[in-house]
């Protein structure tokens, strides 16, 4: 009997070790599946817009002369930052910062200086597709369409962004290769000497004829495509529209609605007194523009405005075929929507015709984000917010956590109460550097000369009152130095 009992009692030991042992695994199993949940990605999708050289005179961001109905459609739908500020005021450091999240050189080379180095962070896209994102690139996102380097921009051997993007493409067509469509005219025109290529141009026909129209053929391919997988992999599709970069060219039929517009009058439109960031606008003035000035020939000034217009209502039709295919695919209720231009552009303030100022027609530009389940639709916001917000942003949207390295807030908490608060803005521009705050904007020069505007002043901002203000002064140079700091 004893004999029996032994038996007895080791058949159930045996048993509560083998009970316990597939316990144990259950439990392992269920942690890990849900460790795994939590650090999957959320089933949204991303689209990014990139739009060159696009200033925030829309109807969307106050009344404009400007058509842009489905920028403006977009705004209603989402949320408008109208003080959205840039870190820099040229396109490839102004892209390196919304690819990156973090600040960088001031040129147009930074993203090319990262990829030769030893790259440990990850960039914006790469992050995503670390999650199991496709990451898709059509046209100019980063500075060089297509994002290639070499003597044509299209060399496999040299991509501007490394380990990021599953496709990066940018259709040359007529143009030939990615740098002759960076700089198109209509029918294949390629800049070889600017002095050589008009500075606007208007030729009847369809959209195709200037380079947006086929890279936009290719944008919808690929989201046809991506829509045909959506269901097992997530995207992050960015797309990057030229115009209205220079030279100034769009289909005839866009300039048509301007011929007889009443354009306002151009605000403080004087060359700036002292020692400023003021420039001779030699990206412009190095175009044919048939002898003429436009800070002396109004209405030459009058016709470039013109043209800038129609380029904008280009890249709006744009804009609308790629949010109608979205809709098309039913998509639109699975992404986050972001519209960024990547800087102001002056149109003859300050006597200025083009960007690379520390000016707040070069700094301020367009941001636009519209996500599924939003609330305040189509309020404006008008709190202070940088460039580098938005990588953080798309995080805190998709449930991931902000990585350390990015130097960005996210904006949900604006997307959320559109009267909450916003921050100060760096930019930079060789040894200069500026800080926006709610009021005020300090320009540090590399000699330590200083300019200081005020935008609640009776001159909206126009007059440098620095020499009047020393404490101030030294208290935003302060400010100023701690953001400079995070470089």
């Amino acid at each position: 009997m004893a004999f029996c009992v032994m038996i007895l009692n080791r058949v159930q030991f045996s048993f509560n070790r083998v009970q316990s042992l597939v316990l144990g695994l259950f439990f392992s199993l269920l942690l890990c599946l849900f460790s795994q949940s939590e650090a999957a990605p959320s089933s949204k999708n991303i689209l990014l817009i990139c739009v060159d050289d696009l200033r925030p005179e829309l109807n969307c961001f106050g009344k404009s002369y400007i058509h842009s109905p489905h920028i403006d459609a977009l705004a209603a739908r989402g949320r408008a930052f109208h003080r959205h500020y840039v870190q820099a005021p040229t396109c490839g450091a102004s892209r390196y910062t919304l690819l990156t999240g973090t600040y960088g050189g001031d040129g147009n080379s930074a993203l090319f200086q990262r990829g030769k180095g030893s790259i440990i962070q990850p960039s914006f896209p790469a992050f995503f597709r670390n999650l199991g994102y496709q990451t898709v690139s059509v046209g100019k996102v980063s500075h060089h369409p297509g994002g290639r380097g070499g003597a044509d921009w299209d060399n496999p051997d040299v991509p501007e962004m490394p380990e990021s993007w599953d496709v990066h493409t940018c259709p040359s067509g007529a143009w030939q290769h990615p740098r002759g469509w960076m700089h198109g005219l209509a029918h294949g025109e390629i800049r070889r000497n600017a002095k050589d290529m008009a500075v606007y141009q208007a030729l009847p026909g369809d959209d195709t004829i200037y380079p947006d129209g086929i890279m936009m053929e290719e944008a919808l391919r690929q989201l046809d495509r991506l829509g045909d997988v959506q269901s097992s992999q997530p995207f992050f599709l960015t797309v990057g529209i030229l115009r209205p970069h220079l030279p100034f060219g769009a289909p005839e039929k866009y300039l048509e609605r301007y011929q007889d517009a009443e354009l306002p009058p151009i605000p403080h439109s004087d060359k700036p007194e002292g020692q400023t960031t003021w420039h001779k606008s030699g990206e412009f003035m190095k175009y044919n523009r048939w002898g003429r000035d436009p800070n002396q020939d109004h209405a030459f000034a009058a016709e470039v405005r013109r043209h800038y217009a129609a380029c904008v209502t280009y890249a709006d039709a744009q804009v609308g075929r790629l949010l109608a295919r979205l809709d098309a695919l039913q998509l639109r209720d699975d992404t986050i929507i972001i519209l960024w231009g990547d800087h102001g552009w002056h149109l003859g303030e300050r006597a200025v015709w083009g960007k690379h100022t520390l000016f707040e027609e070069s700094l301020r530009s367009p941001l636009i984000i519209s996500h599924p389940g939003m609330v305040h639709v189509g309020e404006k916001a008008d709190g202070i917010v940088e460039t580098i917000d938005i990588f953080p942003t798309v995080c805190e949207l998709l449930d991931q956590p902000i990585p350390d390295y990015v130097d960005g807030q996210s904006l949900v908490p604006i997307l959320e109460d559109p009267s909450a608060p916003g921050h100060s803005a760096l930019s930079y521009r060789s040894k200069n550097a500026s800080l926006r705050t709610d009021r005020y904007r300090l320009i540090e020069h590399g000699n330590g000369s200083v300019e200081l505007y005020d935008f609640s002043a009776d001159d909206g901002g126009e007059d440098n009152i620095a020499s009047d203000h020393p404490e101030l002064v030294l208290k935003l140079k302060g400010q100023l130095k701690a953001k400079l700091a995070l470089r």
